[in-house]
């Protein structure tokens, strides 16, 4: 990369190589011309035009892509939302009964969160300390949520 040409000449120049003498002045590099100078800010001004132009092109093509994208999302979420509609509709009695069940087992959800909470409060200082009593008050209450959680959101979903 460092080795490839440039279309344009170099702004400065430095002269790396070691001094003859120890007391001998740095050399200084030779001032570039007024046209070199010009000639290089006109090359990297038309490098960073290209760039941003091809920027703003990329840009744009993302933008296309998320619309697809939610385009594609919406029409499956209005489908989804259809099919729903469409299956309570034909089974209103299931749809009773799921609300029914939605409703009495909200209730024992409220019961467990607040017996789990309630353990919390007494085992604080111990389950802090004790990883075997925190991985147990994991393994007892974490599948029943998450389980439980299930359960009411596809109630929910279709108790509507």
């Amino acid at each position: 990369m460092a080795n490839e040409p440039t279309p344009f000449a170099p702004v400065f120049s430095i002269d790396v190589t070691a001094a003859e003498a120890a007391n001998a002045p740095a050399a200084t590099p030779p001032a570039p011309k007024g046209s070199d100078v010009g000639s290089a800010l006109i090359g990297l001004t038309r490098q960073l035009i290209e760039m941003q132009n091809r920027q703003n092109v990329l840009l744009e093509q993302l933008l296309q892509i998320n619309k697809q994208v939610l385009q594609a999302s919406n029409q499956a979420n209005q489908q989804r939302q259809s099919e729903i509609t469409q299956w309570r509709n034909s089974h209103p009695k299931l749809v009773r009964s799921c609300k029914n069940a939605l409703e009495s087992l909200s209730q024992v959800q409220i019961d467990f969160l607040q017996t789990l909470a309630d353990e919390v409060e007494d085992q604080k200082e111990n389950l802090a300390e004790s990883e075997y009593a925190f991985n147990d008050f994991l393994d007892r209450y974490g599948p029943r949520m998450a389980h439980l959680n299930g359960i009411l959101q596809v109630l929910g979903h279709l108790g509507g």
